[in-house]
């Protein structure tokens, strides 16, 4: 039987590398999308930090750069993987730019807007850096706004990774 739900999922890192969600079985990770050119693009070094402090304990950070929200990602894959680290250094996985709404949502997306609604019921993801935690069992523990920094949901973070 081909199992579905967040294991079954896949992504396309830069390259057209493909990754396999199924690699991240007893891991809690936080997904984002990302810019390079929004206001919130000093979040990446609060990430970057989280993943750093939390990665030997089973944290996996997975960026998805987007150009839907004021086209604040003009860059292709290899420019934002590049200002990432020069600028923030970051050293967890970024993927393919893609969609996160309307036809062309790529597949996680989908899946993780099906699993928790943001504030009002809304599925959409409303700009860049929204936040979405799932435990190790590959559930969607939570959701926060761009406006909720990686340092505020440290503690969350810290408590899933002490779970069984």
């Amino acid at each position: 039987m081909a199992e579905t739900g967040f294991y079954s999922l896949k992504a396309t890192r830069p390259g057209n590398k493909e990754y396999d969600f199924a690699e991240l079985k007893g891991k809690v990770v936080l997904i984002v999308n990302t810019a390079s050119k929004c206001g919130f693009t000093p979040q990446y070094k609060g990430l970057q930090e989280l993943y750093e402090k939390h990665k030997d304990k089973g944290l996996v950070i997975l960026g998805f750069p987007c150009n839907q929200f004021a086209g604040q990602e003009p860059e292709d894959d290899s420019g934002i993987e590049s200002f990432c680290q020069v600028n923030h250094g970051v050293t967890f996985p970024l993927m393919k730019k893609s969609d996160v709404n309307g036809d062309n949502t790529n597949e996680v997306y989908k899946w993780l807007k099906q699993q928790k609604s943001g504030i009002l019921g809304l599925t959409r993801i409303k700009w860049n850096f929204e936040k979405f935690l799932i435990d190790k069992h590959g559930n969607v523990a939570n959701r926060w706004a761009s406006t909720t920094t990686p340092a505020a949901i440290e503690g969350e973070i810290e408590k899933l990774l002490a779970a069984e």
